[in-house]
């Protein structure tokens, strides 16, 4: 058959539709782009938040929609929607064909296969959460160059406005000798930069009992031939101990880049949010690394208008946001999610205040990103070209500062050819708020 593979959300989840697609491929299936060729789509659904959920339920009504031009089309959804709300898209959505939850993942195939039978009706298929694979050979579906590795599953930490493990479960970390494999094949395939992930790869090992093990883990992948630069997203500030900064040191191939998720900075809020840390341990986790790493580029995540935010909470956080000037960062406005504790609680804000709040802080970081920014003009960087933008006809290339599908770009002219995957020295000449601009020196010699 041919399938098109629809995948939203995290670059975990991504991870998760490779895995399956390879499978469908050594099922004898072939994957199309294009859902209107398809006999089946799969919706591989993000669940996390509001928005995520609309977008998952707008792109299962359009799948469907392509069974007007083709009435044998079959629709599968499968991810974090699927697992979340067991049922509950069967009942409310009868146009599709099957409702698979993340632990039947890997009997995707048989499940299509039952799908194509007659009379088959509409298949549900919710295995355990452990059933569910988390990694192995896989389809690459992000460019060559770069591809991420998915080390752990789950999470324990148990934030009260997080649904993560409600619907993934428990933290699940991976055998080291499995990542290590993994790694090792895709710079086998050609994968130069590597972005380790988990919900939270710090704290990776500590359902074995060995907390930080992925100091370890980077020690390893640090020594495999091929990779150029090993990316680790997401990192807990509690968990930034001194030895995690002295393996970020050590090893020459993992860039300095750093995404500290912190949510919020007031010590209530936070207690609130039910994170571990305060204040104190956020200051500190960044003074460290900003001393140990002095080109370190930082990156964090905000929730304004959590349950309970005043005025004077919401204003600590602006200047907090003011005084660390993270290099990047994201606000995003407080999301309500069932069964979790933070739904539950009183002193829920309106929408309206909650998203003028978010809204007003990413003004504030788009001035310090822009002034970030204008301090790297005459600087040279070394680059990796991820291809060229045909509406501009410029190259779109990133620093070692930049993760991909994330953060921005350096932008050199197109009249001066480069490869998709070359790394290159380029000098900066420009800046906007999110972008530098400059042009290429010389190719980084392997």
């Amino acid at each position: 058959m041919k399938i098109a593979i629809v995948s939203l959300g995290c670059p975990k989840n991504q991870v998760d539709a490779d895995v399956f697609c390879r499978a469908l491929l050594a099922d004898g299936h072939e994957t199309v782009a294009d859902p209107a060729e398809a006999d089946a789509i799969i919706v591989n659904t993000c669940g996390f938040i509001q928005s995520a959920k609309e977008e998952a339920i707008e792109n299962i009504l359009l799948a469907c929609g392509y069974k007007q031009q083709n009435p044998g089309l079959k629709v599968i959804v499968t991810g974090c929607l699927a697992e979340r709300y067991k049922g509950e898209i069967a009942r409310e959505m009868p146009e599709v064909d099957a409702v698979v939850g993340i632990g039947s993942n890997k009997a995707l195939p048989e499940i299509l296969r039952r799908v194509c039978s007659d009379g088959a009706g509409q298949i549900e298929s919710y295995g355990p959460k452990t059933d569910m694979p988390l990694g192995g050979r896989r389809v690459i579906s992000t460019p060559r160059h770069y591809a991420y590795l998915k080390i752990a599953e789950g999470c324990n930490n148990r934030c009260h406005y997080c649904a993560i493990p409600l619907i993934r479960g428990p933290l699940r970390s991976r055998p080291l000798e499995d990542c290590v494999a993994e790694a090792k094949w895709l710079a086998e395939e050609g994968v130069k930069e590597l972005i380790v992930v988990a919900q939270d790869p710090t704290a990776y090992g500590e359902d074995w009992g060995k907390p930080g093990a992925v100091c370890e883990l980077l020690d390893q992948l640090n020594a495999i031939e091929g990779l150029r630069w090993i990316r680790v997203l997401y990192a807990y500030p509690e968990r930034i101990t001194d030895e995690f900064i002295a393996a970020m040191q050590r090893n020459d191939k993992v860039v300095p880049y750093l995404d500290l998720p912190i949510q919020h900075c007031n010590d209530e809020i936070l207690r609130g949010m039910n994170r571990r840390g305060g204040r104190r341990e956020i200051e500190d986790a960044i003074a460290r690394l900003r001393a140990a790493i002095p080109d370190l580029t930082l990156r964090t995540t905000l929730i304004a208008g959590f349950p309970g935010e005043t005025e004077e909470q919401y204003s600590e956080l602006c200047d907090f946001v003011r005084t660390v000037e993270f290099d990047r960062l994201g606000c995003f406005a407080y999301s309500p999610e069932e069964n979790t504790v933070a739904a539950r609680m009183e002193k829920q804000l309106d929408e309206e205040t909650k998203q003028r709040r978010a809204d007003h802080i990413m003004e504030i970081q788009a001035e310090i990103s822009a002034r970030r920014q204008a301090e790297r003009v005459g600087q040279t960087l070394e680059c990796v070209c991820d291809g060229i933008d045909e509406e501009s006809g410029m190259y779109l290339l990133r620093s070692k500062g930049d993760c991909p599908e994330i953060d921005g770009c350096v932008l050199t002219p197109g009249d001066v050819p480069l490869e998709t995957g070359v790394f290159y020295n380029v000098t900066v000449t420009d800046s906007d708020t999110y972008d530098l601009y400059g042009y290429v020196e010389n190719k980084v010699e392997e």
